[in-house]
């Protein structure tokens, strides 16, 4: 009787295994159907319309430097690489005489680290109320001086 109540290896208890043969056969059946299908899908060929590049380089951004005494230079890449001191005015009068030529001109505000946030602001806010439509700030990488 002794021999009757060891039968099998699991005393009695149910298994607790789950058996992934079945899942493995599905796996690869629905393998094989997706190799078999996937070259008889067509593929659509996209005709696309086609456009000529711009021959002409996108302008130079005018750089308006707000240094730390609160004073306005201008540099402008175009005529001269150099920066020379000019009133608002000025300013205002370059740039809408190069929005003249090029009515996307785009124009830098490069201030110095010790100016004050108004000093930049009031500058960004002449500027877009002349209509000047790409204002952007320049800053300089970390670690470069």
């Amino acid at each position: 009787m002794a021999a009757y109540a060891k039968r099998g290896s699991n005393n009695g208890r149910l298994m607790s295994q789950i058996n992934v043969v079945p899942y493995i056969d599905v796996m690869l059946v629905l393998l094989v159907i997706f190799m078999v299908t996937a070259p008889l899908i067509s593929t659509s060929v996209v005709d696309l319309p086609q456009v000529s590049k711009s021959n002409a380089p996108p302008a130079q951004p005018v750089e308006v430097i707000v240094k730390a005494d609160g004073k306005y230079y201008l540099r402008d890449k175009d005529a001269a690489a150099t920066e020379r001191l000019v009133s608002m005015e000025a300013l205002l009068q370059v740039i809408k005489d190069k929005q003249a030529a090029n009515p996307d001109q785009p124009v830098v505000i490069a201030a110095d680290q010790n100016v004050l946030y108004g000093k930049v602001m009031e500058v960004m806010d002449i500027l877009q109320r002349n209509q000047v439509k790409k204002v952007g700030l320049l800053a300089r990488p970390r670690g470069e001086k």
